[in-house]
């Protein structure tokens, strides 16, 4: 009996020998690979909370010369952040912020510099939409209507195409263009929820224009929900 087992024990054995002969060296690579895999994502990880808690503190320097109306301050902790840190949220918002305070103190000029910076190398969609509406105002304020128009041009996040075409109406409404602003701003009247205070806004330049939207009849309270 003992001597059956031992014979079954050393038969498995082999068996085992044979499959680790046959497969040992994938089974060995690809957990290599896959220790190796997560080893970098947890390090991936660990360097972005990093990067990212650093981009904090030069964000909070920018939010603070901008309180102060400090704008070679702004411009400096600015400057700092997308130079070390570039990828991260907060130089897109640094820029953005540094950006107000400059145009607000005079420097347009270097306004467009960080808009610009924003809207070409900001890790987030809507933070480059956010700078390339602001840029296209700007540009407006210069009479600068082409390269507005052509910023204006870029594809943009679906939220932001309203607010986009309603900047594009302002463009051409600066122009002279009343057509083309009045398309615009339809464009823009309707693609804003109705619950958005900004539609206000664009209807009255629509009413401005003689082209007043129709009013949106508002459903009876008795009226079946089905049949509204």
């Amino acid at each position: 009996m003992a001597t059956h087992l031992d014979l079954e024990e050393q038969e498995q054995l082999e068996q085992l020998k044979h499959f680790w002969n046959q497969y040992g060296n994938l089974i060995t690579w690809t957990l290599i690979l896959v220790l190796g895999a997560f080893a970098a994502w947890n390090g991936w990880n660990y360097w972005q909370r990093e990067q990212s808690a650093k981009a904090s503190v030069l964000y909070e320097e920018v939010d603070k010369a901008a309180q102060a109306g400090d704008v070679d301050m702004a411009q400096r902790a600015f400057d700092d952040v997308k130079e070390r840190y570039p990828r991260t949220a907060y130089a897109a918002q640094a820029g953005l912020l540094a950006a107000k305070v400059l145009a607000e103190k005079g420097k347009p000029d270097a306004a467009r510099t960080a808009l610009a910076w924003v809207s070409e190398k900001s890790s987030e969609a809507e933070y480059a939409a956010v700078a390339r509406l602001r840029l296209a105002g700007l540009l407006l304020d210069q009479k600068s209507y082409d390269e507005a128009l052509k910023l204006l041009a870029a594809e943009m996040p679906k939220e932001f195409e309203a607010l986009a075409a309603d900047r594009r109406g302002d463009v051409y409404l600066a122009q002279g263009k009343k057509s083309e602003a009045q398309a615009e701003y339809e464009k823009a009247y309707k693609g804003l929820p109705a619950t958005v205070d900004y539609r206000i806004l664009v209807e009255a330049k629509l009413t401005a224009l003689g082209a007043a939207p129709a009013s949106e009849p508002v459903p009876s309270a008795s009226t079946p929900v089905g049949q509204q």
